[in-house]
């Protein structure tokens, strides 16, 4: 009897030992997360239980449990080199097959699909070709293409009107500065994307609250745009009206610069116009155009979200990364390759952004370190070590108790 007792302290002293390699054999692995044995001594039961006088029968091995503890980060600086920071996993798709991850070096295939590297796409919510999230989860992809251009279709002017500034003597020429009292420009861009020079001209009108706003690009000049103030220097009305937008439209066949291009119609809101005795500025000129632009480079923010960014300083929106977390992740099955699948004991999958729901956020340019502990894995080694050499020795001294009572005459 007790030779079994102490075979199976052997066996369970050498599964920690396993457990315990294993651990260590894997403190360089990114995104692994170590283990524990866990042990049940044994007795012989029957329907009426267990005697009181019963002796145990050994131990065997229980479970090996999985710690999913946060693991340090190794800062790369490589843009889709991803740590979760907090609770959930990545979600991997390999031909639709599902599996989960922590360990999140990632990178482009040559069709643009980020994976890692044993081919496995990493998962997210995808956007539309305009850089909008649409909620429906799918394969992440980067397109590395170039962006097309935006002819303007809307700008602002924001400024303010010296109150203090006299009537200018003579009719509105754009070459003559003395025939205006302020200007300011901006650029625009027609449907081709190329940049158009946009000129406002601010003229003081015949009383003390209106003054006239003539529009130019490129010497074709609209207008004027009529504008009167409230005496508090409030904007009052544009061209008698209340809405402050004005639409111009210039056409390509005869504004210079603009040939072969769509004609250019811009809405200008003058809503942040104002008129006080302070000198005449200019606090912003928005405007929704740009360039085309080519592929730069890849952002990821805490949220998961990845932006695209393009020479001519625009981002787009290509999707964000999808983060998971189950009721019970030690009992996730281990695939192996730093991969869990889910499980009947693990609960179902809980799908959310990261930040959302207990899940954690996103750390481009970092990998998640092997949360194993060296120190505390070698002492580990030590106990395992000194409980095989006890049970050993167990089988040993049974062996010399044996070898007496066989040589009693």
């Amino acid at each position: 009897m007790s030779f079994n007792i102490a075979l199976s302290g052997l066996n369970a002293a050498s599964s920690d030992l396993n457990v315990t390699g294993n651990n260590i054999a894997n403190a360089g692995t990114v995104g692994f997360k170590n283990s524990r044995a866990e042990f049940a001594d044994v007795f012989a039961t029957s329907q009426l239980g267990v005697a009181s006088n019963a002796i145990g029968q050994g131990v065997r091995l229980n479970n090996v449990k999985q710690i999913f503890t946060q693991g340090n980060f190794d800062f790369t600086g490589n843009t889709l080199d991803l740590a979760v920071d907090g609770n959930g996993f990545f979600r991997m798709s390999d031909g639709g097959a599902l599996s989960y991850t922590r360990a999140g070096a990632f990178e482009l295939s040559r069709d643009g699909w980020i994976e890692n590297a044993q081919g496995q796409r990493l998962t997210g919510y995808v956007a539309t070709p305009e850089g909008n999230l649409t909620g429906a989860l799918g394969e992440l992809r980067v397109d590395t293409g170039d962006v097309d251009p935006r002819a303007t279709s809307s700008m602002g002017v924001q400024a303010n009107l010296d109150a203090r500034a006299e009537q200018p003597t003579l009719a509105f020429d754009p070459d003559n500065p003395e025939t205006y009292n302020e200007s300011t420009s901006t650029t625009v861009f027609d449907s081709l994307g190329r940049p158009q020079l946009a000129t406002f001209y601010f003229v003081r009108g015949d009383n003390d609250n209106e003054w006239q706003i003539h529009t130019d690009i490129n010497g074709e000049t609209l207008g004027p745009t009529d504008v009167v103030f409230n005496g508090d220097g409030s904007l009052s009305t544009v061209d008698g009206d209340n809405d402050p937008n004005v639409n111009f439209l210039f056409n390509a066949g005869t504004t210079p610069g603009l040939g072969g291009a769509d004609d250019l119609a811009i809405d200008v809101d003058f809503g942040r116009l104002t008129q006080f005795g302070t000198p005449f500025g200019v606090s912003g000129l928005p405007q929704d155009g740009f360039t085309a632009g080519q592929f730069s480079s890849l952002d990821v923010d805490d949220s998961g979200v990845i932006f695209a960014r393009y020479t001519n300083g625009q981002s787009q929106v290509l999707g964000q990364v999808a983060m998971t977390r189950f009721p019970s992740p030690e009992n996730l099955t281990q695939l192996g390759e730093n991969s869990w699948a889910e499980s009947f004991a693990s609960g179902a999958a809980l799908v959310g952004t990261p930040g959302a729901s207990g899940l954690g956020t996103v750390r481009s340019g970092a990998l998640e370190e092997s949360n194993v502990d060296i120190t505390q894995q070698l002492v580990k080694m030590i106990t395992a070590q000194r409980n095989f050499q006890a049970n050993a020795k167990m089988i040993s001294t049974q062996d010399q108790v044996t070898q007496e009572i066989i040589n009693i005459r």
